[in-house]
């Protein structure tokens, strides 16, 4: 509260907060530059954004929210699920030998079904930010 002449004035802040909050780092071990997105959000192509993507840190309050990285852009290839909160220091061979090239963040759970039907489809759910 703040006093001001006898009257008390109350003063109130709202912090909004959005989940999942996804940070990429243009270089492995979280350094080098870096962009946040936060809410629900599909990164089609990583090797667009910083001149490529090396490792990134994902974290939501929920413990159904989800990380899903692919072997190829647009959301194809071969796929890894990750739930919960997430620190990925290097993205280079981490699927089968291979690189992450796209991902999606949510603060969802995704089922198997449902990622498949993304790669399928190529195309995101309604409520998702497409980057």
């Amino acid at each position: 509260m703040i006093s001001r002449g006898g009257n008390k004035l109350k003063k109130t802040v709202s912090v909004s907060q959005t989940y999942p909050r996804l940070t990429v780092y243009a270089e492995e071990n979280y350094r080098g530059r870096s962009r946040i997105y936060r809410g629900n959000t599909g990164l089609r192509n990583l090797d667009n954004i910083l001149d490529g993507v090396e490792s990134l840190r994902f974290f939501s309050t929920s413990s159904n929210a989800t990380l899903v990285v692919f072997t190829r852009p647009n959301f194809q290839g071969g796929f890894r699920v990750f739930r919960g909160n997430t620190n990925l220091r290097d993205l280079d061979d981490l699927i089968r030998g291979n690189d992450v090239e796209s991902l999606i963040s949510t603060n969802e759970r995704l089922t198997l079904a449902e990622i498949r039907a993304i790669r399928s489809n190529r195309s995101l759910p309604s409520g998702y930010t497409l980057v």
